[in-house]
C-alpha cells in the first residue's frame, strides 16, 4: 500500500509514502485511481488533499525504473492508463482537489499537482518540469496544464529550461495559492482549507465544474454552462433553505455575508 487516507471533518487527506524518495510508480498511480474513485463517491468529503509522507518529498517525480522499462518495451507493474485516469479524476471528481506540496514536486509530481484545483506549498517546497534535461518532455500534461495555469510565456520558460521553482516564486507566478509553514504543514493546510470545506458540497462541486470545464470551452459556451449549473442549484431545496437563513440573519443584523 502506497496511499493512506484519513479524514478531518470534511477534508480527506491522502498521503503518498514510498521511501526513500517518493518516486511515483505505475503501481502507485494505479492505487491512487482507486483511492480517488472511492473519495469521489463519499458524500461526507468536501475537499480532497494529496500530500507526501516522506520528509522532503511530495512526489519526487515518476519512477525512473518504470520509465526505463517502458522505453525498452518491457512490462511494468500496474495499469499504464492510471496516470491519465488519476489526473483526469483530480480534475473532474466533484470535490475540489488540493496538492499539499511539502517538498520536491518535479516532473510527474509537478504534473499531479497541476491537475489539482489548488496548490499549497511548504516554505521548503519546490516544483519543476526537468524532463528536457534528460532528453524528453513532460508526458502527463505538463506542456498543456502549466502554460494554461501561469501563462504561455512563463510556462514555456519553465518547461524549456527545466529549472526548479521555489515556494515564494510559485505563488508569485500563480503556480501555487499560498506558502505555508513547514512546521505543522498539514495542520496549516487543513486550517487554510476550512473556509472552503464548510461550504455546501453541491455548490463546491458545481463551482469546480464551471471553472474547470469552462476553461476548455469558448467563452459563450462557458457562460452557458455556468447558467445551467446556477439554475440547477437555485431551484434546489438546499439553496432555497440556505438563502432563507441568510435573509433572516441579514434582517436581524447578524450576517456579514449575503
Amino acid at each position: 500500500m502506497f496511499w493512506s487516507v484519513e479524514q478531518r471533518d470534511k477534508i480527506a487527506l491522502a498521503t503518498f509514502s514510498r521511501p526513500p524518495r517518493n518516486f511515483m510508480s505505475v503501481a502507485a498511480m494505479t492505487e491512487l485511481v482507486g483511492v480517488l474513485e472511492e473519495l469521489a463517491d463519499d458524500a461526507s468529503v468536501a475537499v480532497v488533499v494529496l500530500t507526501g509522507g516522506v520528509p522532503g518529498y511530495f512526489v519526487a517525480h515518476a519512477d525512473l525504473d518504470d520509465l526505463t522499462k517502458l522505453g525498452r518495451g518491457e512490462p511494468v507493474e500496474g495499469d499504464l492508463r492510471s496516470w491519465s485516469r488519476a489526473l483526469g479524476l483530480l480534475e473532474s471528481m466533484p470535490q475540489p482537489t488540493v496538492a499539499a506540496i511539502n517538498g520536491q514536486a518535479h516532473g510527474g509530481g509537478c504534473e499531479i499537482s497541476l491537475a489539482c484545483t489548488l496548490r499549497l506549498i511548504a516554505g521548503s517546497g519546490h516544483m519543476g518540469q526537468p524532463e528536457v534535461m534528460v532528453g524528453i518532455i513532460p508526458g502527463a500534461g505538463g506542456t498543456q496544464r502549466l502554460p494554461r495555469l501561469i501563462g504561455s510565456a512563463k510556462g514555456a520558460e519553465l518547461i524549456l529550461s527545466g529549472r526548479a521553482v521555489r515556494a515564494e516564486e510559485c505563488v508569485d507566478i500563480g503556480l501555487a495559492n499560498a506558502v505555508l509553514p513547514d512546521e505543522g504543514f498539514v495542520d496549516h493546510v487543513v486550517g487554510w482549507l476550512q473556509p472552503i470545506a464548510r461550504q455546501p458540497r453541491s455548490a463546491l462541486a458545481a463551482a469546480k465544474k464551471a471553472i474547470v470545464e469552462g476553461l476548455h470551452l469558448p467563452f459563450v459556451e462557458g457562460m452557458r454552462l455556468e447558467s445551467q449549473l446556477f439554475i440547477e442549484l437555485q431551484t434546489g431545496q438546499e439553496a432555497l433553505d440556505l438563502q432563507d437563513k441568510a435573509l433572516d440573519a441579514y434582517a436581524s443584523g447578524e450576517s456579514s455575508g449575503l
